[in-house]
């Protein structure tokens, strides 16, 4: 969780982090019948569109979950570029015999760091989060650039992070705009 995201922001820049992409980004999971959840795995289409309008599709397919001896969460990821003449990639997993299972949306901030990525996330109805990607070897320096203690990172899941949330404040998350209906935000600006 992240309580100053100005403040984070003034960190990595100051520790060398170049900025990359920001905007909106929607992640639709897709599934067949629990078998993909059944093996802890995830098929996700990711849509990305930028502040200055600029939109591209990523298909991606992650293993299962395992948590070093170090605490960090790993687990393996292929993701490809999709290009699409006017269709809609999801169309191609339908015809597979997928089905959208979920759908998370968020506004985010992309930070490079050398060979890392720390990402960070707003989300309709919930705290603000920082992902920080990398190999384990390369790990250690991009925590450190954030100025966050070590012990505020964890390998929990999405779905964990949203339950804690509604525990400390008796409000359930909102991880897509459509659980809000009319109140949705404006992530203009953030």
């Amino acid at each position: 969780m992240v309580s100053d995201p100005g403040q984070l922001r003034a960190r990595l820049s100051a520790n060398g982090a170049r900025a990359g992409f920001a905007g909106r980004m929607t992640d639709r999971r897709f599934d067949r019948s629990g078998e993909l959840a059944g093996r802890d795995e995830v098929l996700r289409l990711r849509y990305f569109r930028g502040m200055d309008g600029t939109e591209r599709a990523v298909v991606g397919w992650k293993g299962p979950v395992s948590v070093t001896p170090e605490g960090l969460k790993a687990r393996r990821e292929l993701e490809y570029d999709v290009r699409s003449a006017g269709g809609d990639p999801a169309a191609f997993l339908e015809a597979l015999g997928y089905a959208e299972v979920y759908v998370v949306e968020r506004h985010v901030e992309y930070y490079h760091l050398g060979p890392a990525t720390a990402r960070l996330e707003w989300y309709p109805r919930m705290d603000v989060l920082l992902e920080v990607e990398a190999d384990p070897s390369a790990i250690a320096a991009a925590l450190a650039a954030t100025g966050l203690p070590r012990e505020r990172f964890s390998p929990q899941s999405l779905r964990e992070f949203a339950a804690e949330y509604q525990a400390r404040t008796g409000m359930p998350a909102a991880l897509s705009l459509a659980e809000l209906g009319a109140d949705a935000p404006s992530w203009e600006g953030r």
